[in-house]
């Protein structure tokens, strides 16, 4: 079983930045993709950042140039470096984590609990 647990959430005023990290913990050996999710109050949980172990990335087009994520696998952390903040960015952010079996092919993906963003006009 993995355990990821975020910190980092915080009430900030727009065009501030924060930086998001996610710890994974227990049986991680086969973590593949890592990412950041994000829900907003009445709307749908939409992906903000994924990254791959090798380091590929790819982003949801509303944070791109303003959101960089990153992972150290020695420690078994990702991060999500986000800048110029919004307002529409207030959700709570979620990490997740894609674990693959032998054949590379997804089977879980396990959720933290969630940290809260606030951006202030």
């Amino acid at each position: 079983q993995v355990k990821l647990v975020e910190s980092g959430g915080d009430l900030v005023q727009a065009g501030g930045s924060l930086r998001l990290s996610c710890a994974a913990s227990g049986t991680i050996f086969n973590i593949n993709t890592m990412g950041w999710d994000r829900q907003a109050p009445g709307k749908q949980r939409e992906l903000v950042a994924a990254i791959t172990p090798g380091g590929f990335t790819n982003y949801a087009d509303s944070v791109k140039g303003r959101f960089t994520i990153s992972r150290d696998n020695a420690k078994n952390m990702v991060y999500l470096q986000m800048n110029s903040l919004k307002p529409d960015d207030t959700a709570v952010y979620y990490c997740h984590a894609d674990r693959v079996d032998r054949y590379g092919a997804v089977y879980e993906r396990a959720w933290g609990q969630g940290t809260q963003v606030t951006v202030s006009s």
